[in-house]
């Protein structure tokens, strides 16, 4: 028996935000982080809340890759002032610190009568789909921890595109790429259904469809709107399936030397695709038949399996091409000698990750060493 959880609520397309004027609330916590208070964005929430007269408190320290530390943090803060309302407003880690908070918050205090905040995600890069997913990653040094948990999803998801038409044409190409990942990592899982099947193929064709247009023009809002929709739609099928190793392998990679999580998935991605594939075998893997599935559905060819693989391998490498992206881990400042010397350590981490249990093929560390290897050079048209 299988299930397929929907989960949150989700108010989309222009003036979204608007919603905020319709939620009962008497003391609200907004987290958020100083790029958001910078451009103006955490005031035009506040601005909502000071105009309905309801107080409110701004935690805006959050930065990237969140740590242990930052989640001690933020419980002190909302443990003290006991919101009704959390409103999440940024990237993913923004919505991932706020989420281990509230999470944490919830399994210290099993017994008390009060009753959990009401959790609105508002995310502002098209990219994690953290708003709908029941996943947080939290960093503890040099590893990244992934929770999961249906207790992590927000209760209200707010996609408005003028909140990413912003977004630096990089960071644009780093989130978008995270978007394909999460579908083509759901669309093989081994938990993959019918339904999640449905969401990973229309959020793959958007993709390759509207990404470009997002990072060459960020002010075009239909574009922004379509990309904004891809990624909660990619989110809403992998928190129900689950990922696969291009995850594990980047949360190892972005842990022990930075690289940022949707630029390590874009390095990784296309030799992982091409492991799931049994590229270089038989090419006959269940996982191998949904790839040349979905190069058909982009009107690649795709008249054998093989054939199907390598137009989606050739695809993934012109969309890193055409937006600048690196073309291997070597390419990202890393240098070669502390690579190798903690490439062991970052297979181990993906082993251990969360996400590696549901990818098609079961792999060993020799596997994992093959694939960061071949990232390295990047180039993974020629490679395959």
């Amino acid at each position: 028996m299988s299930e397929f959880l929907l989960k949150p609520r989700i108010r989309f397309g222009p003036d979204a935000l608007a919603i905020l004027n319709e939620l009962p609330a008497r003391n609200v916590m907004l987290v958020t982080d100083q790029a958001m208070v910078k451009f103006g964005l955490a005031d035009r929430v506040t601005q909502i809340l000071h105009a309905r007269g309801i107080a409110f408190q701004v935690w805006d320290d959050v930065v990237a890759d969140p740590n242990i530390a930052t989640v001690v943090r933020g419980m002190k803060r909302m443990d003290s002032s006991s919101p009704d309302l959390v409103i999440a407003l940024g990237g993913g880690s923004v919505i991932d610190a706020a989420k281990a908070v509230i999470f944490a918050l919830a399994q210290i205090r099993p017994d008390t009568r009060r009753e959990p905040p009401c959790f609105v995600a508002i995310p502002t890069t098209s990219g994690t789909g953290s708003e709908v997913t029941a996943f947080s990653v939290i960093k503890a040094h040099a590893e990244k921890l992934v929770l999961v948990d249906p207790l992590l999803l927000p209760d209200i998801a707010i996609l408005d595109p003028a909140l990413v038409a912003s977004v630096p044409p990089a960071i644009t190409a780093d989130t978008g790429m995270d978007v394909l990942c999460h579908a083509l990592e759901a669309y093989v899982s081994l938990a993959a259904s019918d339904f999640s099947d449905a969401l990973a193929e229309k959020v793959v064709q958007q993709v390759f469809r509207f990404l470009p247009t997002c990072w060459r023009n960020g002010g075009d809002l239909l574009a922004r709107e379509k990309m904004h929709n891809a990624s909660c739609m990619a989110g809403m099928a992998f928190t129900n399936v689950s990922l696969g190793i291009t995850h594990s392998l980047a949360h190892a990679l972005g842990g022990v030397f930075r690289v940022p999580h949707g630029r390590a998935n874009a390095l990784l991605m296309a030799d992982v695709v091409a492991w799931n594939a049994d590229y270089h075998g038989q090419c006959d893997t269940n996982a191998a038949r949904k790839y040349a599935r979905l190069a058909h559905l982009l009107d690649l060819p795709a008249a054998t399996t093989r054939q199907g693989v390598a137009s989606l391998l050739v695809a993934i490498q012109a969309l890193k091409d055409e937006m600048g992206m690196p073309a291997g881990i070597r390419d990202t400042g890393v240098l070669v000698d502390e690579f190798e010397q903690r490439l062991a350590e970052m297979v181990g981490q993906a082993l251990r990750d969360n996400c590696t249990p549901t990818n098609p093929r079961a792999p060993d560390a020799h596997a994992l060493i093959e694939i960061y290897r071949r990232a390295w050079t990047g180039n993974a048209v020629q490679n395959h």
